[in-house]
């Protein structure tokens, strides 16, 4: 009896792909993709039903900007649609290297390196750093593709609790000194819009001869005097911490990079396998993410209304008793808990002309269902308002 008898667990990979799909329905955690039929906006069209936007990561508005377009349009006129090989065999243009030197200062760093997207460039840039007999202290919160990343690796990982600055400095007092250590957060994180405690934890690092790196996806165009990131917005020049970004948020674009010296972007080159085996991005994409820098480099505007109505929104919902963070990002949660009824929030709103997404394990933690909240420059007043009266109605009937 061997493989080849065909009586011999004929339906095992369908049965238990639908074991593993009527469990994750029992659950009430089955996703299915959405279909827009229209352009990215704020308003949008799905299934045959216009609702108002409040999950985009387009914080600025800027993935449908004209300006975007037509430098994108113009890239592929110049350049064609595609780049025909990896970065290290000709992928590489001089639109690689016009986008990377805008990187560099708009990160206030010496050199930058671009990724396909910020998936790769964490998967990249932590898989190269971090090697057998290392140490990554990671935070509880941080991003999946920094937790995947950090299973690439050999290195110890430890998950430290969120934003506990006590608890790395406390390990590191007690710990076997490891080869190296590297301490990996979260600049914005991505489901609560909490800022990391960036100084404390460079503080710590320098004391220890640990390396940084901060990925600031969420914090790129939006945190800080001038949209530089969370070091920005904590004045932190600090040259050593290692940036992680992402053009697919605020910059309206697609792909991911790493902001930092010149040594360590010529070390990712050499080591990172997601730049060394993946296909340079097309010449359309770098045009309009070399756009995106420049616009909100040169135009504060875009910035200055998204804080208006984030502010709008945390007031309103501070006045319903809904807590807030201290710090204003365009990412705000409303924590509900329950799965079942976080799902019901959800559909209540989409009913009324909202699509704010039920955010379910295991993006977050059990027990921490809640309705993500995303904000773009190109909402309006009277959408912060009529969600909010939604959102108090809802309740308003429960009771």
């Amino acid at each position: 009896m061997n493989f080849s008898d065909k009586n011999i667990y004929p339906d095992s990979w369908a049965s238990f792909m639908s074991e593993s799909l009527n469990d994750i329905k029992a659950k009430g955690l089955f996703r299915k993709l959405r279909v827009l039929d229209n352009s990215v906006s704020t308003r949008v069209k799905i299934n045959n039903r216009t609702v108002v936007l409040f999950s985009s990561n387009d914080y600025l508005g800027l993935a449908n900007d004209l300006r975007m377009k037509e430098a994108s349009a113009k890239a592929v006129l110049s350049w064609g649609t595609g780049s025909g090989a990896s970065r290290l065999i000709s992928g590489n243009t001089t639109l690689y290297t016009k986008l990377e030197e805008a990187v560099a200062r708009f990160k206030k760093s010496e050199s930058a390196l671009v990724f396909p997207s910020g998936y790769s460039a964490n998967a990249g840039v932590i898989s190269s750093l971090a090697q057998e007999g290392d140490l990554i202290l990671s935070d509880a919160l941080n991003h999946a593709s920094i937790i995947d990343a950090c299973k690439l690796t050999k290195a110890k990982v430890v998950t430290y609790p969120h934003c506990d600055v006590d608890f790395v400095k406390d390990y590191l007092d007690n710990s076997q000194k490891p080869k190296k250590v590297l301490v990996v957060t979260d600049g914005v994180f991505s489901m609560t819009g909490e800022l990391a405690p960036i100084p404390q934890l460079c503080k710590i690092c320098k004391q220890y001869g640990a390396l940084l790196m901060v990925d600031d996806a969420h914090g790129t165009g939006v945190t800080g005097p001038e949209g530089r990131g969370t070091l920005d917005y904590y004045n932190l020049n600090e040259p050593g911490i290692v940036q992680v970004g992402t053009f697919s948020k605020a910059l309206g674009g697609l792909g991911g990079f790493v902001a930092g010296s010149n040594l360590l972007i010529d070390f990712i080159i050499n080591h990172a396998r997601s730049i060394i085996y993946s296909t340079a991005l097309p010449p359309s994409v770098l045009a309009s993410n070399c756009e995106g820098i420049r616009i909100i480099s040169e135009d504060s505007s875009l910035r200055i209304k998204l804080f208006e109505l984030i502010n709008q929104l945390r007031d309103g919902l501070v006045s319903l008793g809904f807590p807030v963070f201290p710090v204003p990002m365009p990412i705000i949660p409303i924590v509900i808990g329950d799965v079942s009824e976080t799902l019901s929030v959800a559909q209540y709103l989409w009913d009324k002309g909202f699509f704010v997404p039920p955010i379910r394990p295991p993006t977050v933690m059990p027990g921490e269902s809640c309705l993500r909240i995303s904000l773009s420059a190109l909402n309006t007043t009277e959408d912060i308002d009529r969600l909010l009266w939604a959102i108090k109605a809802y309740y308003k009937k429960g009771s």
